[in-house]
């Protein structure tokens, strides 16, 4: 991530840290005033939650989200094909390039029409048990089906292009994402913190 955005990620974790010291410290303030329905992260009972239900906190649907998005959006910007849109209009493409985009686009056509074909037709597989859409498994999966797409396209698209010509480019390019915005893998930590320790001192 650029230098800028980093520095304002530092500022956000910042607070994040303050607020969730704060939040210790009242619930304290409050559990010692004996005010009811509040329990305190200090007392035997929130030390052990803290750290035996970190990793149950962390391991969330959110995080296996955001980490497939990563991987997807990586994918997508080391693929070239952003680079279809930057290019001088007055251009043509090169062979390659209009191969591979034709080949990108019959994938996605292909599996948008899989995905309507287990979620529009009677009884599909991934509707609920009462033929609904929302909720159903396809609405649970709905964020891995379209990190899944970006990343098939892409892909596609970068080898065909020969902008990944190897395995080693692939697996460079799935990783690329992960690293470029791994900060917003500690914010979230945070985030999810914070939140779960609100949860847990007010419920």
């Amino acid at each position: 991530m650029k230098t800028r955005s980093v520095q304002g990620l530092g500022v956000i974790l910042f607070f994040l840290l303050v607020a969730e010291l704060a939040l210790i410290l009242l619930s304290w303030i409050l559990s010692a005033a004996g005010v009811e329905g509040v329990r305190s992260l200090l007392s035997g009972e929130g030390v052990r939650w803290f750290v035996g239900d970190f990793a149950r906190m962390v391991a969330s649907p959110l995080l296996v989200w955001l980490l497939l998005l990563m991987i997807a959006v990586g994918a997508f910007l080391r693929s070239g094909l952003t680079s279809l849109w930057h290019e001088d209009r007055s251009r043509m493409l090169s062979y390659r390039d209009r191969t591979a985009f034709r080949v990108a686009l019959v994938l996605l056509v292909a599996y948008v029409v899989a995905i309507l074909l287990l979620t529009i037709v009677p009884h599909a597989v991934l509707l609920s048990a009462s033929g609904t859409l929302f909720p159903s498994p396809f609405s649970r999966s709905l964020i891995p089906f379209i990190a899944f797409g970006i990343t098939l396209v892409s892909i596609a698209f970068g080898m065909i292009s020969g902008r990944m010509p190897s395995l080693s480019d692939v697996l460079d390019a799935l990783c690329y994402g992960i690293c470029r915005f791994a900060p917003l893998l500690i914010l979230y930590i945070f985030c999810i913190q914070l939140y779960q320790s609100l949860r847990f001192v007010f419920s």
